[in-house]
């Protein structure tokens, strides 16, 4: 690929999965502001009065690049800036006022619930200042039948098992195992839920 030539979705995807960086002005960032702009439209769309869900399940699809299944229930407005980075499971709830930062990859496992004004980030930008502009992405994974409470933060690299809860507020920074309630900023574990 010459500096001039942008790659294509599956290219930047492998890039990704990869877990390299992105460089600031390479053709990856290139790429990554260019898919941006197609899902700030969708989203756009999205936020712009009453969808009925029916129609809210066709843009999230548009907006991800797959189906999206029909028992997903969200809630907008709803904020993503890359959107094929974004998968859904069955069940989901997303309440009001997410934001997806979902180019390094977000997962939400069949059952999660999502807290209103929550936000999962995936991409790290370069702490030296000279490189400040390049960005290291880093996937998310969020278990099934997690709970995650109002305006939780979701850093970059994450797993959150099954089951587990996440206190209001709590910023996660370290994975959380299966059924642990966690709290706080950083979030720590205070306790295991019980077998059901």
């Amino acid at each position: 690929m010459t500096d001039d030539e942008l790659p294509t979705l599956e290219e930047f995807q492998a890039h990704v999965a990869r877990g390299e960086t992105i460089v600031g002005g390479s053709p990856m960032h290139r790429f990554m502001h260019g898919a941006s702009q197609e899902a700030l439209q969708v989203t756009a769309r999205i936020n712009s009065g009453y969808v009925p869900p029916e129609e809210l399940r066709a843009l999230l699809s548009e907006l991800t690049g797959r189906e999206v299944p029909e028992s997903v229930a969200v809630f907008p407005p709803i904020y993503s800036e890359f959107g094929k980075g974004f998968v859904l499971g069955e069940d989901v709830f997303i309440n009001i006022g997410c934001r997806f930062q979902d180019t390094g990859g977000i997962t939400i496992g069949a059952g999660s619930l999502i807290g209103h004004g929550s936000t999962i980030t995936t991409l790290n930008h370069g702490e030296q200042p000279s490189r400040r502009a390049d960005m290291t992405p880093a996937a998310v994974t969020i278990g099934e039948k997690v709970w995650l409470g109002a305006s939780v933060t979701v850093t970059p690299g994450v797993s959150i098992g099954d089951g587990a809860i996440v206190a209001a507020g709590a910023v996660v920074t370290k994975d959380v195992p299966p059924r642990a309630v966690v709290a706080g900023v950083p979030a720590r574990v205070l306790r295991y839920l019980d077998e059901d």
